[in-house]
């Protein structure tokens, strides 16, 4: 029989501490496409049945080119695809978003992704604690910007400082 002891722990929780990330840093999610069902569904569950959103006609008739993902769906959408990469595994605390800017519309076919880079990585008062804020940049398949905001994290250090 095997020693399972010295075979290594996978959580899926990622082992990034503050320490690992630095002012500059660049951070990439991976995609996803969106589809009619994303619509519906961020609809039933948030109670958003705004037009733009569900029925065809009415978003072409405002000047696009179908029917528009929910911004704030957008938004959700960054946040949990960056947390697949593994470095949120150590956060404590989500402590908000800030500066949401809806740059352009996001169509049900097309593919988005999260990038973010760290714009702060400081100690806080609590030597077991750092903060992260990260700017987000939304980007679809053409490279283009769709959404932008900023969000901080609470997140666990792995040498506490001397308090």
């Amino acid at each position: 029989m095997t020693d399972v002891t010295a075979r290594p722990v996978i959580s899926g929780q990622g082992d990034r501490y503050w320490e690992d990330l630095r002012v500059g840093d660049i951070l990439r999610g991976p995609g996803i496409t969106i589809t009619d069902s994303h619509l519906v569904q961020w609809a039933g569950l948030t109670g958003d049945w705004v037009s733009l959103h569900l029925d065809e006609e009415y978003a072409a008739a405002a000047g696009f080119a179908g029917r528009i993902a929910h911004g704030p769906l957008s938004m959700s959408l960054s946040l949990g695809l960056l947390t697949q990469t593994g470095i949120f595994g150590n956060v404590t605390a989500w402590l908000g978003v800030d500066q949401v800017r809806a740059i352009a519309p996001v169509l049900i076919g097309d593919t988005i992704h999260p990038e973010a880079e760290v714009v702060v990585a400081r100690a806080t008062s609590k030597p077991a604690q750092g903060i992260w804020t990260l700017n987000y940049r939304t980007v679809n398949q053409r490279d283009e910007t769709t959404m932008t905001f900023t969000s901080s994290f609470l997140v666990r250090r792995r040498f506490p400082a001397e308090g």
